[in-house]
């Protein structure tokens, strides 16, 4: 069965649960008041009888039978019961009131008036005993016209309930249909993306309830999954790029070294060397776009990171590896949220790129406060037309195209950024070089 099938079983059955109990409801409440007029109109008849001089008379055939005035045969059974038992009825009443042990009781004076449903013959009767002075009062009337009305109104109620639910079916198939929108649009959605592979599908959410948002969030997927493919096709098409120049040298020089030819003296060491080089570049590349990669999937378990100490252990190995270049330091106390294996790889970056650009003896000056890490060298700078992109991948200034790297390393410092709620920017100071700001979020 589809859903919205079941959503419209589920509609029609609720529906039609309510016009039940609502017949129910009414079927009882027009029973209880038709009794009630019943009811009123006995109490009062008893209550003519009671002030009417009750006495017998005697009919043609010798037999004693009851006079009360205003009695209409067929309408009215009037009986009055003595305390023995003895029973005497209206003239022409040849069918008797049943008598139980109520009636008795009443007749002697050890009860109270009481209403039941009862036969006279064959015809059902409502019966009101009303106790008296040593005998009890017994009035009755048919309930032949009240039980045909509730027939009629059964049938009516019955006929009301099949029509209410067949338009509950109606109504169910069409609320089913119209709310159901959008998950046909997502479907639809769905299906053209697996067929095609197409991210740029998008469905219209068309409003602002709970499929809305499932509409919404799911344009949202397809817009993270469409920008997340770009990102990988372009990362793959870049790294296929990058990695062309420096395999067609290295296969070149390779097959230079191999041949047999001679080569002049110190041309082969410096092949050799070149090699070397370029393996160390590839290597650099390689473990630059694996960091990317580890990057872009669901990061470790984020912990407090004391920034300060993590930026002096950058410093100390940066000093180590760059030993013609100076660094000054001022560090205060600064705990950030997030990942210290991925914060310590964005601030190496920046040290390391600060000292590939300062010259023989530079200074790079490192701070940390407040969640954010500052690097200013003394080299270059950075040209006005180039900042806009030097965090983009593989980007490489047209004054950095002869220096080593791989233009992956201030792309990996704007990942870690991006990824802890911050960013990272660069700024050309009035007096030279460049100043780079790592920002974090949820400093304290």
């Amino acid at each position: 069965m589809s859903f919205r099938a079941r959503l419209t079983l589920v509609a029609a059955a609720a529906v039609a649960l309510a016009v039940v109990a609502a017949s129910a409801v009414v079927w009882f409440v027009v029973r209880n008041q038709l009794y009630r007029q019943v009811d009123r109109g006995l109490r009062n008849r008893a209550a003519e009888i009671a002030n009417a001089p009750i006495h017998p008379e005697q009919a043609p055939d010798g037999r004693l039978y009851l006079d009360v005035p205003g009695t209409i045969l067929g309408v009215d059974y009037i009986q009055v019961v003595w305390a023995s038992g003895r029973t005497l009825r209206t003239y022409g009443e040849t069918q008797p009131i049943p008598v139980d042990r109520r009636a008795l009781d009443a007749a002697k004076g050890q009860g109270d008036a009481y209403f039941a449903d009862t036969h006279v013959g064959k015809t059902k009767v409502r019966l009101l005993t009303v106790p008296g002075p040593g005998f009890a009062i017994q009035v009755s009337r048919p309930l032949a016209e009240l039980e045909h009305t509730m027939n009629r109104i059964t049938l009516f109620l019955l006929l009301i309930a099949a029509g209410g639910i067949a338009v509950a079916v109606a109504l169910g198939l069409l609320v089913s249909r119209a709310a159901l929108a959008p998950v046909r649009s997502l479907t639809k959605a769905t299906e053209t993306v697996t067929a095609t592979g197409d991210l740029s599908e998008r469905i219209e959410p068309g409003s602002h309830d709970e499929l809305g948002r499932l509409a919404s969030s799911f344009n949202t997927m397809l817009g993270a999954l469409e920008e997340s493919t770009r990102a990988q096709s372009q990362l793959v098409a870049d790294a296929s790029h990058e990695l062309r120049t420096p395999l067609t040298s290295l296969r070149t020089n390779i097959e230079v070294l191999a041949s047999e030819r001679s080569l002049p003296p110190g041309e082969r060491e410096r092949l050799l060397s070149d090699v070397v080089d370029q393996l160390r570049e590839m290597t650099t590349l390689v473990s630059e776009l694996i960091e990317l990669a580890r990057g872009e999937r669901e990061p470790a378990q984020p912990e407090e990171v004391r920034l300060d100490l993590l930026a002096a252990d950058a410093v100390e190995r940066t000093r180590r590896n760059r030993p013609g270049v100076t660094f000054t330091t001022d560090l205060q106390e600064s705990v950030v949220h997030g990942v210290p294996a991925t914060i310590e790889r964005a601030v190496a970056n920046l040290l390391d790129n600060a000292a590939k650009w300062s010259p023989p003896g530079g200074e790079v000056e490192v701070a940390v406060r407040g969640g954010e890490v500052t690097v200013r060298d003394h080299g270059p700078g950075i040209d006005e037309e180039d900042l806009p992109y030097v965090f983009d991948r593989f980007y490489r200034a047209s004054s950095a195209r002869g220096m080593s790297g791989s233009g992956l390393g201030l792309s990996i410092v704007r990942q870690v950024a991006e990824t802890h709620g911050g960013q990272v920017v660069a700024e050309r100071p009035e007096d030279g070089g460049t100043l780079m700001r790592l920002t974090l979020d949820g400093a304290s």
